[in-house]
């Protein structure tokens, strides 16, 4: 399945939840939005809750020797246009410094594309932060194109 034999794909138990808030906060800019704490803030733990319930969302962990070293979240969006496509957007993806440059994010994207079209998605959506031209860089690489413009607006 990949490269690294120590490396697998799972969906996120309760368990790993630290770990993926750890390095969601692991960069300049996840650092001005997440909040480590011990015990894992609550607003967390509510948020894995609904997200590990809902049969539309994934939350997919890198599993290296059973610890946590990257992190997406998938979610199956189904609309009107395009037919009543259903199509999957990737959210919130790190993959731990160690292991950068050795394949895993392709390879955790791969797996991440090959659950979408097993739930039979017409297309697979992104967005990244301006200020992260690697991991634009990267998923140009992996075939992604800035086809749109996205806006925001906070609340």
């Amino acid at each position: 399945m990949n490269e690294n034999s120590n490396i697998r794909f799972r969906l996120a138990t309760i368990g790993d939840l630290d770990a993926i808030v750890r390095m969601l906060a692991h960069d300049d800019i996840g650092a001005t939005r997440e909040r480590i704490e011990t015990p894992t803030a609550e607003c967390y733990i509510e948020a894995f809750n609904d997200i590990n319930t809902d049969p539309k969302q994934e939350l997919i962990v890198v599993d290296e020797d059973g610890q946590v070293a990257g992190c997406l979240e998938l979610t199956f969006i189904r609309g009107l246009s395009r037919e009543g496509m259903v199509r999957a957007q990737i959210e919130s993806v790190r993959v731990a410094d160690h292991l950068r440059g050795q394949g895993v994010g392709q390879q955790l994207f791969e797996h991440a594309i090959s659950r979408a079209r097993e739930r039979g998605c017409g297309l697979v959506q992104l967005t990244s932060d301006k200020a992260r031209p690697d991991a634009i860089r990267f998923y140009e690489q992996l075939g992604f194109t800035a086809s749109h413009e996205g806006m925001k607006l906070k609340l």
